[in-house]
């Protein structure tokens, strides 16, 4: 387990080293993708370096990507990747610093392996089911008791929606928002308590996060508190909610 997770990291350090080389160039070329979503040339650099990379050292676990094709996810089997290579397009292209390259390993429906890496400052999340989460090399851990006030953290672009369903539940709080999955690792490291988020997301989206958050003792529930599994059809997730312990 450790040795698959020292190699994610590696794979994910180079991923990110070669978006920052499209980020320090300059005139980063933006194209829509059929959901309007965008799409640079970095994405695709990343994204044919990480795939690349795990069918070499993993050539019977499946890969699913968000820039790949996709296959029928009643075929992948009890194990497969799931792989954003650049997670939060629009935070790199805006300039910001939270976009991540996000790596996890799905074992029948579960997460168990997770990397997620911040190019712009070098911060490397890592967490193994049964394991244990870290930081670079410091362990990190989820909230044992909710802050007062409890400490929301939102997505950035439906944030106004995520905080009103979650109100009602906590109405002394502070809220702050942020891209990408490292709302994920702020949870998982207890600087947040709480990630709600309604919109829609892929599964690409949220495993590594997920399998880190399960590592430093959180949970992923739908917002019913049921199950949240993978190899769902078209890979499309439900409103979830994130949490400590």
């Amino acid at each position: 387990m450790h040795k698959k997770l020292k190699l994610l990291s590696e794979i994910s350090i180079a991923a990110g080293a070669a978006i920052m080389r499209h980020r320090d160039l300059g005139g980063i070329s933006v194209v829509k993708k059929a959901d309007n979503s965008p799409v640079t040339a970095a994405d695709e650099e990343a994204n044919a370096l990480i795939v690349a990379a795990l069918l070499a050292n993993f050539p019977d676990i499946p890969v699913v990507s968000e820039e790949g094709n996709l296959p029928d996810s009643r075929q992948l089997g009890d194990e497969f990747w799931l792989v954003d290579p650049l997670d939060g397009t629009r935070a790199f292209i805006r300039g910001d610093n939270d976009f991540t390259v996000n790596i996890g390993l799905i074992v029948r429906g579960v997460p168990q392996l997770g990397v997620i890496f911040l190019p712009a400052t070098n911060e490397l999340y890592t967490g193994a089911v049964g394991f244990g989460a870290l930081c670079g090399e410091n362990p990190i851990q989820t909230k044992q008791t909710i802050s007062h006030p409890a400490k929301i953290i939102l997505s950035q672009r439906h944030a106004e929606g995520e905080l009103n369903y979650i109100l009602k539940d906590y109405p002394d709080y502070v809220a702050v928002s942020a891209s990408s999955s490292l709302k994920f690792c702020k949870v998982a490291e207890g600087s947040a308590d709480i990630y709600p988020r309604l919109g829609p997301t892929m599964e690409w989206d949220t495993a590594a996060g997920h399998a880190i958050l399960l590592a430093a003792g959180g949970s992923l529930t739908k917002i019913d508190g049921s199950v949240f599994d993978y190899a769902k059809p078209n890979f499309l997730n439900p409103g979830f909610i994130a949490k400590g312990n």
